[in-house]
């Protein structure tokens, strides 16, 4: 397959995804399996974990199509991280000026951050390989990612972009399914 229609494939792929990871939980009966790759509350990190979510299952497929690149690590933990810092970059910059929320940005964000993370993805795949220790270094980060992923899920730090809005509260337990309190 052509990779820039595979790239393609893989923005609409990985932004249908996301945005089902979204509302997943809900759908899931607040299952909390299902909780550690969906979003659980309104906070900024479960927007980044949205991103992240169906980016970690994407790489099922285009590691069966790209793993033995010798770049294939560098290309996956780069689109991370773009991920990763795009959505708190960005929405802590524009709602420091507007001095809010505002959810049609909000929701561009998230496809901005998809689009320039899987275009990293594969402009890294295009480079000539960057050697065994890149190579290395990289597999390494990206599983050392993954980890962190999965515990900040779990055990989210008592920081600003892991503290819901609506409830105040971090992970698990800043889900509500009632409204908050005025």
């Amino acid at each position: 397959m052509d990779q820039a229609l595979f790239m393609w494939i893989s923005i609409i792929a990985i932004s249908i995804l996301g945005t089902l990871a979204h509302f997943v939980y809900e759908f899931a009966h607040h299952n909390r399996t299902v909780g550690i790759f969906a979003a659980v509350n309104e906070s900024t990190w479960e927007h980044i974990k949205i991103a992240l979510t169906p980016t970690f299952l994407w790489s099922l497929l285009d590691g069966a199509f790209f793993g033995t690149n010798e770049n294939y690590f560098l290309a996956k933990i780069t689109s991370l991280l773009i991920a990763t810092f795009t959505i708190p970059f960005i929405f802590y910059s524009y709602r420091r000026i507007a001095k809010r929320s505002i959810l049609a940005i909000d929701i561009s964000l998230f496809f901005l951050a998809i689009i320039l993370s899987q275009l990293a993805f594969y402009a890294i795949l295009d480079l000539p390989p960057q050697g065994f220790a890149v190579a290395y270094i990289s597999t390494l980060a990206t599983f050392i990612f993954f980890g962190a992923y999965m515990t900040l899920t779990l055990r989210p730090l008592k920081q600003i972009i892991f503290k819901d809005p609506l409830t105040g509260k971090y992970g698990f337990l800043a889900h509500s399914h009632k409204k908050p309190k005025k």
